[in-house]
């Protein structure tokens, strides 16, 4: 009996119909036409774009609301750490976007040598000279309104770096601490992957998604990635044998890279079928949605286990 939806192998690029269906180009540039919310794939389009706002002088920083600068320093300390000063380098760790600051015209400055950290959040774009690497996310307004600048660089050239978030959930700090943060989810070792989840008790979709862990990985890539392990979301990150810690690793590192070229999260094989009476893209059976690590989860109780 065939299954009602088409079935392909998960480790081969998507079809055609898929594609047009949900308006993304099959192209390698990070750039995402729409997304859910920023997950890596998203904030390593925003990195890419930043990287043209490198080297530029800063002519002042304006916090349009406050309450977006985060950490222990007040507002006024982050303003007063770019004016004057340039980026020298854009780099990711999982989520978050980092921004090194150099000095000044003779090197010097109150920002020289510190780091600027931009969060996200869920509904934080980047803009850059007025082009953004996300057109739109989908739990953010659709409306395109300066009244949502929460952060924005005035470069000496006239061109602007903004970070325009509707809903206020991310930030910007100064010199934000990334020993926190797991490793990166995009240059994860085999080793550091197993040691992120031998021994606990906790579900692997919960394991995967704490960026203390794991840096990188939210609600959409962890689904993709467990269906495409074979590995159901609710099992006990514990309980994994080594040949699926292996297996785990490998689809993690190629799923990220799948969804970077293709866009963005929200274009994993799993994503169009993520309503009721989805069906899984592999053998067609229906999927099951469930709560797990107080996050939606959607699975196939067939292949996952």
């Amino acid at each position: 009996m065939q299954p009602a939806h088409p079935v392909h192998n998960p480790d081969v690029t998507t079809s055609l119909y898929r594609w047009a269906q949900w308006g993304f180009s099959g192209g390698t540039a990070p750039t995402v036409a729409s997304a859910v919310v920023p997950e890596l794939p998203e904030v390593e389009a925003y990195r890419t774009l930043a990287e043209g706002a490198l080297h530029r002088r800063i002519g002042v920083a304006e916090l349009g609301d406050r309450r977006y600068a985060r950490g222990p320093e007040p507002p006024e300390h982050v303003v007063a750490a770019l004016a004057g000063a340039t980026f020298t380098q854009a780099r990711r760790h999982g989520k978050l976007l980092v921004l090194e600051i150099g000095g000044d015209l003779d090197g010097s400055g109150p920002g020289a040598g510190r780091r600027l950290g931009v969060r996200f959040g869920m509904t934080g774009r980047l803009l850059l000279d007025g082009r953004g690497a996300v057109d739109r996310l989908v739990y953010a307004s659709p409306r395109d309104d300066s009244a949502w600048d929460r952060f924005t660089v005035r470069f000496a050239d006239g061109g602007r770096l903004v970070v325009r978030d509707p809903r206020l959930l991310g930030g910007v700090e100064l010199d934000p601490d990334e020993s926190v943060l797991g490793p990166d989810a995009l240059v994860v070792t085999a080793a550091e992957l197993r040691r992120a989840l031998e021994g606990s008790e906790v579900a692997v979709k919960a394991r995967l998604m704490d960026q203390h862990r794991l840096a990188g990985v939210g609600n959409l890539i962890a689904d993709e990635v467990l269906w495409r392990s074979s590995l159901a979301p609710h099992r006990r990150s514990g309980s994994l044998t080594p040949a699926e810690h292996r297996r785990l690793h490998r689809h993690l590192r190629a799923t990220l890279d799948l969804l970077t070229a293709r866009g963005g999260s929200h274009t994993g094989d799993l994503m169009p079928e993520r309503v009721l009476g989805g069906r899984c893209p592999r053998d067609g059976t229906e999927l099951v949605r469930s709560t797990v690590g107080g996050r939606t989860s959607w699975w196939c109780p067939r292949h996952q286990r």
